[in-house]
C-alpha cells in the first residue's frame, strides 16, 4: 500500500469540501501494475470536487500524479464516486 499518497489525497480533497469527515481513499491495483485510488465523497460535495466543466477532478488529478511521480509511482488513476 502507499500510505502516504493516500494521505495527501485525502488531505488534497477534505480541504475542499463541506464534510471532511465523510471523505475516504480507497486503493486497488489495477492491471499492469497500475495504482487505482478511488475517491468517495458526499453527494452534496460531488460538485465542489468535479468542478465547473471537471477543471477541478482534472487539477486534483493533477496534483495526485506529480505527488506519485515524486514517490515513485509511474501509474496511477483517480475514480471519483459519492454515497
Amino acid at each position: 500500500m502507499h500510505k502516504e499518497l493516500i494521505t495527501f489525497t485525502e488531505n488534497l480533497v477534505k480541504s475542499l469540501v463541506k464534510e471532511p469527515d465523510m471523505v475516504k481513499v480507497q486503493e486497488f491495483l489495477g492491471d499492469d501494475e497500475t495504482i487505482q485510488l478511488e475517491i468517495i465523497v458526499q453527494d452534496e460535495d460531488m460538485g465542489v470536487v468535479i468542478g465547473k466543466s471537471g477543471k477541478m477532478i482534472s487539477a486534483i488529478r493533477i496534483l495526485i500524479q506529480a505527488a506519485a511521480y515524486n514517490m515513485g509511482i509511474n501509474r496511477v488513476r483517480i475514480n471519483v464516486d459519492s454515497f
